[in-house]
């Protein structure tokens, strides 16, 4: 299985949401993709985001591919914190 780090923009929003689902989902299309998502860069995340990635999640999970979230900054990891979505994404 193919593994692909991803560098999260400085701010995951509406703007830039759609070009990474269209990217990553291509990425599936093609062959079963594991993702490292590196949020080094990234200091903001919406509600669009947080969809995009939920939705990448469920298509990962069923093709058996994983991702990981890795280096969130504090505001970002608050989000995915009061969200709860923290217990189902592995952020490192």
């Amino acid at each position: 299985m193919k593994m692909k780090t991803i560098k999260m923009p400085e701010q995951f929003s509406v703007q830039e949401a759609a070009n990474f689902r269209d990217m990553t989902y291509n990425l599936l299309s093609d062959e079963p993709t594991s993702f490292e998502l590196d949020f080094t860069a990234c200091y903001f995340i919406d509600s669009t985001g947080l969809g995009v990635l939920v939705g990448l999640y469920k298509k990962c999970k069923e093709m058996n591919c994983s991702i990981v979230l890795k280096h969130l900054h504090k505001d970002v990891a608050r989000v995915f914190s009061m969200t709860r979505l923290d217990q189902i994404f592995t952020i490192l």
